[in-house]
This record gives C-alpha cells, structure tokens and sequence, in this order.
C-alpha cells in the first residue's frame, strides 16, 4: 500500500520529534516493543529447531547430531550479537543529545528511579535499542551520573591521600590570591594581577603534577563512565509519572 508524501512532516524538527515522543510516552512504548520482537524471534527460531530436530525417524543419530549443531551454532550467534551489541556501545556519543535543561530540576529518585527493580533491567536486543536507551537515560539521569562521578573522585582522592593534599593546597593557594588581590587593590594594578595569576597557574599545574591528581581524576572518569554506559544501556525506558490528556494520549511529568 502506497502512502502519499506528507510536506508537513519535513518541517518538524528532530529534537522537537523527540520532545513528542518522549511526552507521549512512545519512546517507552518503542524500547518495550522491541524487546518483545526479539523475544519472539528467539522462542520462534528455537521451536523452528527442535521441531526439525524430532520430526525425523530416519536416523536418530543424524537427528542428535544436527539439533546439537544447529544448537551450537545458535548459542554462537546469541553471543557473538551481543559482544557486537556491547561494542557498539563504546562507539557511541552518549552525550550527543545532552543538553544543560537535563541538569536542572530535582534529581530523580536513587531507589525509585534510577536503580529500580530486577525487571527495569534487560540486555538491549540490538545496538539501535542501546543506542536509544542511552541517549534518553543519560538525559534521565543526568543528575545522578554527575553525582557519581562526584562520589567516585572523592573516593579515588581518598585512597590517594597525596593527590587530596595537592588539591587542597592548588584550592588554598587560589583563595590566598583572591584575599591578597583584594586587600592590596590588584584591580586597579592590571600588569600585576595578570603576573600573579600566570605565577598561580605555573605552580597550580606542578602540584597537580607532583601529587598525581590527574590520576585520580582519570580513573573517576573513566569509572563513571563505565557505570554510566552499562546503566544507561541495560536501564529500560520507564516513564516516571503519567497522566491522560485529552486526546487520550499519555503525558510523561517531569519532576
């Protein structure tokens, strides 16, 4: 059945196509379905075998031997689609559609919403589900993931008391030179505010160095990341409140 082109449909932006999937509810709606298909797909493909394995009385050893190929080579498929799925993962942008409105607002609830139950988690079924699982969690939990990486450095900073030290100590020598420069008026000495604050830099950048801060900060990083990547993937797309408009559509709201 052929569908006549809709002009009206090219002038309705991408984001603004989102904004009204993610409102209505279709995003949950879409990650749901496809799940359902490749569950289906699977059980489908499985009882496909094991009737062709057991509906033949000719041989029986032929029939063993091929449902354990045919199981084998199934088994090897499942893995080898979800090590590509898992991949695929680590080429995305997971802050392509991120935008500063995300970290406004509450932050959702760590029980409720962000870790949920065992049924909120499920194995995307393909890289375009993780991808959009991504994308719209990281918008989620923008909040959250910003809150662990937070944890996580404080945690890294901990255990390497030195890198603590040099923190401290580039964070106190640039409020001793906010209260020098206040008290001995640097505003209106231009040249010697500028030679001081290059004199803070250099020796901001040796302490960092020397104390090893930028280790800790890297291995925060690439922790949070790790977390944020696996969570947002496995994390399925439940709205967290809904209402009925009118038009009987449902309303994601916000909190």
């Amino acid at each position: 059945m052929a569908f006549s082109a809709n002009p009206l449909s090219l002038s309705v932006p991408e984001p603004v196509f989102e904004s009204w999937l993610r409102d209505t509810g279709y995003l949950e709606i879409l990650d749901q379905r496809t799940t359902d298909l490749h569950r289906h797909s699977s059980s489908t493909s499985t009882t496909t075998t094991t009737a062709a394995a057991t509906s033949s009385d000719v041989s029986v050893t032929n029939s063993a031997a091929a449902a354990a190929v045919s199981i084998s080579n199934g088994v090897f498929v499942l893995i080898f689609s979800r090590i590509g799925t898992l991949l695929s993962l680590f080429t995305l942008n997971p802050f392509a559609k991120l935008t500063s409105d995300d970290f406004s607002g509450n932050t959702p609830s760590w029980t409720l919403k962000f870790v949920g139950s065992l049924d909120s988690y499920s194995f995307p079924s393909s890289p375009t589900q993780a991808r959009l699982r991504v994308h719209e969690n990281v918008k989620r939990y923008a909040r959250n993931y910003a809150s662990l990486f937070v944890l996580f450095f404080a945690c890294s900073l901990y255990q390497k008391l030195l890198a603590l030290v040099g923190l401290i100590s580039c964070l106190a020598l640039w409020d001793v030179l906010k209260l020098c420069g206040d008290r001995w008026g640097l505003e209106e000495r231009p040249v010697i505010k500028q030679s001081l604050i290059r004199i803070a830099q250099c020796a901001t950048a040796v302490i960092l160095f020397c104390t090893n801060v930028q280790m800790a900060l890297i291995s925060a990083i690439v922790v949070s990341y790790a977390v944020m990547i696996l969570h947002s993937s496995f994390r399925r797309l439940t709205p967290s409140k809904q209402s009925t408009s009118k038009d009987g559509n449902r309303r994601v709201l916000r909190s």
